[in-house]
């Protein structure tokens, strides 16, 4: 086998004079299927790009596989390009395998063994079979009928042009093009966007099995979990992004680990700091001038003054410096994790029915014979593209007309986190939005900033330049600082990072009131504890 290693070394990356990636290093042997985790922004899909080599570094360097494979958002193939032509790309260095396996073998057959060319004949074989072998060149027919299969496109035509399919019909097409091919090193940017729970676990089982090299960004925690055995997290931290064994879970533990020593290290230097300020005012006033002598002190002050006097200013003056040193370098205050910022609504110790849905309708899009969700109810909607999931909690929030029997109990306050956010004021920035719609004091009591649902650049951007996903978050931030007695959430864990979506699902638990929550998110309904509705 000829396999070989990606290898990035110290690269650096910067965009409008902010360096997206400054000194990132990869070593990824062939074997290893290492995820790229962090928050939006963090470099996962501008490090992709320079280790494909379709960008170049500021600085750094990039040895690569000769054979690599990339997954990119857009396919290199025009829209009257047929499917047929894509599979043929894909499948065209296996059949150049076997076609060339084949000349050597009548070649080898046609010369001697003793002659001058054997040798090279049958070392040019051997290399040719490896190369087959490891891309499992005899296999890639039937393959690509698989992979198709498992992709959801077994039944579309090969004479279909590419503009005539779907964005998502197009992207699975672009990596089945891949997992036939099978190069040594494969990249892929958010692979599971598209797919369905079915072939989210056939694309799992089809990387599990490749022997080369696989680097993956990815927001979908049930792939990390199950493909990845090294997690790379881009966020920044004191000595650059930070390298983790194993998958999604070992992750976890790993980050919480981190907290647990950041806090005890925290609590024990604010211990000694505040040791230290009381041992330097205990100190200072032991040697402060004109303060007067006891009685024992002046019996012997001629003898043993100077020298008690000289260590105790000793001890001012270490203790002073080494508080010093401690104030300048301290560790700072872990930060806060999300959390629903209100205390316990009273209408979810009361119990009792919040909201009440019979024989609900609406034509064409949900149809529902009955829901009652309670005050303290923890409920998951779930259900394929199109069952009304979106339209169930735009019916429970008042925001969509339909036909049935619906009751809210009197003066319930509803909150909704729609999939598409919406401002009426593009033209304020995010931080007057928030102050605007709780008001001065609620949002002094939870400052935008303190929630990590927007980075400090964002709090002053205008609302209208913010992305789809900083919209929704800042969204979520509303209804994190001033939670309704019934929370609406549809999709929640889209845009956000593997790590806040952890702090956002354990927030859940705890969080005060109902929550109704429709998602796709595997890992989320996987652990989800709460009842579940499926449409």
């Amino acid at each position: 086998m000829s396999l070989s290693a990606l290898l990035a070394n110290d690269l650096i990356r910067a965009f409008g004079g902010r360096r997206v990636l400054d000194g990132v290093s990869l070593t990824a042997a062939p074997g290893h299927r290492i995820g790229l985790i962090g928050e939006n922004g963090a470099g996962k899909s501008t490090l992709l790009r320079l280790l494909a080599g379709v960008d170049e570094p500021d600085a750094g360097t990039v040895v690569r596989p000769p054979d690599l494979g990339f997954l990119r958002q857009e396919m290199p193939f025009d829209a009257a390009s047929t499917v047929a032509d894509v599979l043929d790309d894909a499948l065209r260095e296996a059949r150049a395998d076997l076609a060339e396996l084949d000349r050597l073998t009548r070649a080898l057959a046609d010369t001697p063994e003793d002659s001058p060319g054997h040798a090279d004949l049958l070392a040019e074989y051997g290399e040719r079979l490896d190369h087959a072998q490891e891309h499992a060149a005899w296999d890639a027919d039937r393959r690509a009928g698989i992979v198709l299969a498992g992709l959801g496109l077994g039944t579309v035509r090969h004479d279909r042009a590419l503009g005539t399919l779907s964005g998502g019909q197009r992207s699975r097409l672009a990596l089945a093009a891949l997992l036939v091919r099978r190069p040594a090193a494969l990249l892929l940017d958010e692979p599971t966007n598209h797919l369905d729970d079915t072939a989210a676990a056939f694309v799992e089982e089809q990387l599990r099995g490749l022997p080369g090299v696989v680097v993956v960004a990815s927001h979908d925690r049930a792939f990390l979990d199950a493909v990845c055995t090294d997690l790379i997290d881009l966020d920044p931290a004191v000595d650059g992004p930070v390298r983790y064994g194993g998958n999604y879970t070992a992750y976890q533990a790993g980050k919480r680990a981190e907290r647990r020593r950041w806090e005890r290290r925290f609590a024990e230097e604010q211990q000694e700091l505040a040791d230290l300020r009381r041992s330097a005012s205990v100190t200072a006033h032991q040697v402060a001038p004109g303060r007067l002598r006891s009685d024992n002190e002046k019996m012997g002050y001629g003898h043993t003054s100077g020298r008690v006097q000289n260590q105790i200013s000793r001890r001012a003056r270490d203790a002073a410096r080494r508080l010093a040193e401690l104030e300048r370098d301290q560790v700072p205050e872990p930060p806060e994790p999300l959390r629903f910022r209100a205390a316990a609504l009273a209408s979810a110790s009361t119990g009792g029915i919040a909201l009440s849905l019979r024989d609900v309708r609406v034509p064409g899009r949900l149809t529902l014979d009955r829901l009652d969700v309670r005050a303290a109810d923890r409920l998951l909607v779930t259900g394929p593209n199109g069952a009304g999931k979106s339209t169930l909690l735009a019916v429970l929030a008042g925001r969509l007309d339909a036909s049935g029997d619906i009751r809210r109990r009197p003066g319930l306050t509803v909150g909704l986190l729609a999939q598409d956010t919406v401002f009426d004021r593009p033209d304020r920035t995010a931080r007057q939005v928030y102050e605007g719609a709780l008001g001065p004091e609620r949002a002094a009591a939870v400052p935008l900033g303190s929630l990590g649902l927007l980075g400090p650049p964002d709090l002053g951007r205008r609302v209208g330049e913010l992305s789809v996903g900083q919209r929704r978050r800042l969204a979520l931030a509303l209804l994190v600082a001033d939670p309704p007695e019934v929370l609406l959430l549809d999709e929640p864990t889209n845009h956000l990072s593997p790590r806040l979506c952890d702090e956002l699902e354990e927030a859940l638990g705890a969080g005060p009131g109902a929550i109704v929550v429709a998602s796709h998110d595997r890992w989320l309904r996987s652990r989800w504890t709460g009842r579940e509705v499926r449409l």
